[in-house]
């Protein structure tokens, strides 16, 4: 099955798709994506750190988990669908922390993330049991630990995860729902 993106136009709106296989390289059109941060009870942030088999970013460390919605599935969906599929997780309240994020960053290798990428946290109560061809390793964090670590060692962690740290900062918004 060809699992397919949404691609966007200048001003954010859907343009048409394209074969996810294809879209990442170093000329990657503009295309809807997600963020996702997960926390447990006791207030902790999921990191993971991406798959060496990864197209993109192989083996850095990120926020909980990252996709593409298909064509005409919401965001929530699509959330709830890549936190199954990655972690192994049931999520709940799923919830909007910024809607208009947007970024570009190319990896050492050249391949280039262009993504409009709206930012969600989300809730389980359940421990991740991540899949091998997407998430190598994971660990619980506190928020504040956290964001005291991407101030001082941003280049450990993905540029999305970095840039939208500071928004949600920036924002007020807590990570904690």
């Amino acid at each position: 099955m060809i699992e397919e993106v949404v691609l966007l136009d200048v001003q954010n709106r859907p343009s048409g798709t394209m074969d996810k296989t294809l879209v990442h390289s170093g000329h990657t059109p503009l295309h809807l994506a997600f963020s996702c941060y997960i926390r447990n009870e006791r207030g902790e942030i999921l990191l993971t750190r991406r798959a060496l088999c990864k197209v993109a970013w192989p083996g850095v460390w990120t926020n909980s988990v990252c996709g593409h919605p298909l064509p005409d599935e919401t965001l929530q969906a699509a959330v709830s669908r890549r936190c199954q599929y990655e972690l192994g997780l049931p999520v709940e309240n799923i919830t909007p922390l910024i809607d208009e994020f947007q970024y570009y960053a190319t990896d050492a290798s050249g391949i280039v993330e262009n993504e409009f990428c709206p930012i969600f946290a989300a809730f389980t109560r359940q421990p991740p049991a991540p899949r091998e061809s997407e998430v190598m390793d994971y660990q619980w964090v506190k928020p504040e630990d956290l964001l005291s670590s991407v101030r001082t060692t941003p280049w450990a962690f993905s540029p999305w995860m970095v840039l939208q740290l500071g928004q949600i900062t920036q924002k007020n918004l807590s990570l904690l729902g």
